[in-house]
């Protein structure tokens, strides 16, 4: 077995001491997880795959968004898609994945099955998520690049690992269950803008449940299917970083710098949106203003002009602009057709410019503004500076409080921090 493999997997079936800081946003994410999935149940590709899993039926092993169960690989499916169908989820920018859509859909649906505690899935969630995130690094730039999409590819990766940790697999079962994964982790970046892109995190989340339960049953796979000339990463532009992957593996959590989405749009635009805020813009004082941001952004998130609210969330010149006219970007009903056609949103959005910056990190964003008065200003965020865990607790719970109600975000969320069972966290997908 090579060292790459056997070292996640004895890191994935061993005893772990997790900081107090990952566990703290692990819960944050699990929250800001149902938060955004239950908001998300009446989004088209949610309606399609929950009634195509309803209309098959089967044993009700697991809780879905929206209320009924379904079996457990259909639940994930489920999960996985209505939680990121408003794309507006946690991202991991270290490889470019949303780590907790796929992989909470798989390792509450075993949990609850299981009967296990809240305190055995959160552990399983959080190892999973690590094991994404250091696949993901492995895996490198020019995967990402040749277009699979990490949420999909090295998220099947940490689903399996998390639903094995609930199964109380040993570290022989664990190489396996990432070879089996190696031959179903799939997703692809021209989903991106279509029903596909959610689409993708449901089957990476199914795929990881369905590889832990066959290995539960005896499978033998090929266990070194992640590696080798004819494995996952040769076959899928892996570049087999495996220094950067292994660095600090049970000693450093990667997830605890998992970016928060505090804006319903691309994440490629909270840089600015964040800057925005520090720059305290009001449209009648603006006489332009020019965000500068990394290259890569630009061909994601950078519509002129958009017409329609899911456009809007691609557009610098459209949000900074929302911001600036007192929309909520926190909401994701503020993005709709009838607000890119307001004439005070086309007049100043046509003052703003957006630049390509090679100076500038994925995460970093700078805005200049020029006043009517003659007075510029100038600000730089990065979204990843350090914010302190109060900071990033009542910004996630305020985002879920105006989702799903301030009763219901705090009720979820005194669960998290007090323990129970995984299956009365799951009855609250229902809504």
């Amino acid at each position: 077995m090579s060292g790459f493999t056997s070292t996640l997997a004895s890191f994935a079936a061993s005893p772990v001491n997790t900081t107090a800081q990952a566990r703290a946003v692990t819960s944050l994410s699990v929250l800001d997880w149902i938060a955004v999935g239950r908001a998300g149940v009446s989004e088209p590709v949610s309606v399609a795959v929950r009634d195509m899993v309803q209309e098959e039926g089967g044993a009700a092993q697991a809780h879905l968004f929206g209320g009924g169960a379904a079996p457990l690989r259909a639940a994930a499916l489920v999960n996985g898609t209505v939680s990121h169908a408003l794309d507006y989820d946690d991202t991991h920018f270290a490889h470019i994945g949303h780590p907790s859509v796929a992989i909470l859909p798989a390792a509450l649906a075993v949990s609850e099955w299981d009967d296990r505690i809240l305190v055995d899935l959160l552990e399983a969630a959080l190892i999973g998520m690590e094991v994404s995130i250091r696949i993901g690094l492995w895996l490198g730039r020019d995967h990402y690049q040749a277009g699979f999409h990490q949420t999909a590819t090295a998220g099947a990766f940490g689903a399996a690992v998390a639903a094995g940790r609930v199964l109380g697999f040993d570290a022989n079962q664990m190489q396996q269950v990432l070879g089996l994964t190696a031959t179903r982790a799939a997703g692809l970046k021209a989903q991106f803008g279509t029903m596909g892109k959610p689409y993708n995190a449901g089957l990476t989340a199914s795929a990881g449940i369905e590889a832990a339960l066959l290995i539960k049953r005896g499978f033998e796979p090929n266990a070194s299917a992640l590696e080798g000339p004819y494995g996952f990463g040769a076959t899928h532009q892996g570049v087999a970083d495996t220094s950067a992957a292994l660095d600090g593996l049970g000693e450093e959590w990667l997830f605890e710098s998992v970016s928060h989405k505090f804006h319903a749009c691309c994440h490629g635009l909270h840089a600015a949106l964040e800057a925005a805020l520090r720059l305290d813009i009001a449209e009648p004082e603006v006489a332009e203003i020019k965000v500068k941001t990394h290259p890569r952004w630009m061909s994601v998130c950078n519509q002129m002009s958009p017409t329609t609210g899911l456009g809007a969330k691609f557009s610098y010149r459209t949000v900074i602009t929302m911001q600036a006219l007192g929309y909520d970007t926190t909401l994701p009903s503020s993005y709709t057709e009838k607000v890119c056609a307001d004439p005070r949103i086309r007049s100043l959005r046509d003052r703003i410019t957006v630049e390509a910056d090679e100076t500038r990190t994925e995460t970093q964003a700078r805005l200049e503004l020029l006043r009517r008065d003659g007075v510029r200003r100038e600000v730089t965020h990065d979204l990843m500076a350090p914010m302190s865990l109060a900071d990033r607790e009542d910004r996630v719970r305020a985002k879920a409080s105006k989702l799903i109600g301030g009763a219901e975000a705090d009720a979820i969320w005194s669960m998290l921090r007090t323990g129970g069972r995984a299956r009365d966290l799951a009855a609250k997908l229902a809504g």
